[in-house]
């Protein structure tokens, strides 16, 4: 039987969980993406009850009872326009919340050099893109400049390239890997490991020096019955060392948070591994330790 978190995050000595793959959204916003859930819409391709429904408060709550002692606010544009409508409301949420870093998104928009530029000026600690909602090319022209300055601050890019649940045109690591080759020193984390494409991304970290993947839903139970992570992986997640952050997609996940701990404390990788991922890598990467 997996011990509880709590006992597991206190065995290890740990101050509590780093998550860096969590979402709060503006109410109209968070609504529509709970439709699509529930309706487990075009994006979505399977059923997806969420479980954990209640308001930003009664989710910061839920983190904080859980332990959860650092988190980020990642919004994502999916139409031009709209990127700074959700950046102006994760900077106000973020000033509200103090275990919540300063996030932000962007998209391939004129606009996007210019608010980019403002929001590093200002702070913003991460940043959330989504190539499957937001549909359009990584290496896309009005996004280069955006890059370059992202690269050149070295602030982490939280992206969701991979193909999962459904793929979409510009999905996959072919245009994330022409993305590094301009700029190398960009530093991303992949989210979702990169599900199901694991191998070529797992490929990405390791040839690169600032890209990480978070564990977002792998090897829990969910996404263990239809993108099953290759076992013989797992080696190589080891030897990743710090490239490997906590993520657990909190709240739009439809079991406990905790069960993203004991999936990966199953795995057998030993203490010190789970120490890195469940808090120092995190830490490391957001100049929080």
């Amino acid at each position: 039987m997996v011990e509880p978190v709590e006992t597991t995050v206190e065995a290890l000595g740990l101050p509590g969980l780093f998550d860096v793959h969590t979402h709060f959204l503006p109410p109209r916003v968070r609504a529509k993406v709970l439709a699509h859930f529930d309706s487990a819409g075009p994006l979505i391709g399977r059923e997806w009850p969420i479980r954990y429904r209640g308001t930003d408060e009664d989710n910061v709550a839920e983190l904080r009872r859980l332990g959860v002692r650092r988190f980020t606010a990642l919004a994502y544009a999916h139409r031009p326009g709209m990127a700074e409508f959700l950046n102006d409301w994760t900077a106000d949420f973020a000033d509200r919340v103090p275990e919540c870093l300063r996030s932000a998104t962007f998209y391939p928009e004129p606009e996007a050099s210019s608010y980019v530029g403002k929001r590093l000026a200002a702070g913003t600690q991460v940043w959330k893109v989504h190539v499957q909602v937001g549909s359009f090319d990584v290496t896309d022209p009005l996004l280069d400049d955006a890059w370059g300055q992202v690269a050149d601050a070295g602030t982490p890019v939280v992206l969701h390239a991979g193909s999962g649940p459904v793929p979409g045109t510009h999905t996959g690591p072919g245009p994330v890997a022409e993305l590094l080759r301009r700029h190398p020193r960009l530093p991303l984390v992949v989210a979702h490991m990169g599900a199901p494409e694991y191998v070529d991304f797992l490929e990405l970290a390791e040839r690169h020096e600032r890209v990480h993947l978070d564990t977002t839903m792998v090897f829990t139970d969910f996404f263990e019955a239809e993108a099953p992570y290759p076992r013989e992986l797992r080696p190589r997640l080891l030897d990743l060392g710090e490239k490997v952050l906590f993520g657990s997609d909190f709240p739009n996940i439809p079991y406990p948070h905790g069960h993203q701990v004991e999936a990966l404390v199953r795995l057998d990788l030993g203490d010190d591994w789970l120490r890195r991922v469940l808090w120092h890598n995190a830490a490391r990467l957001l100049g929080t330790e």
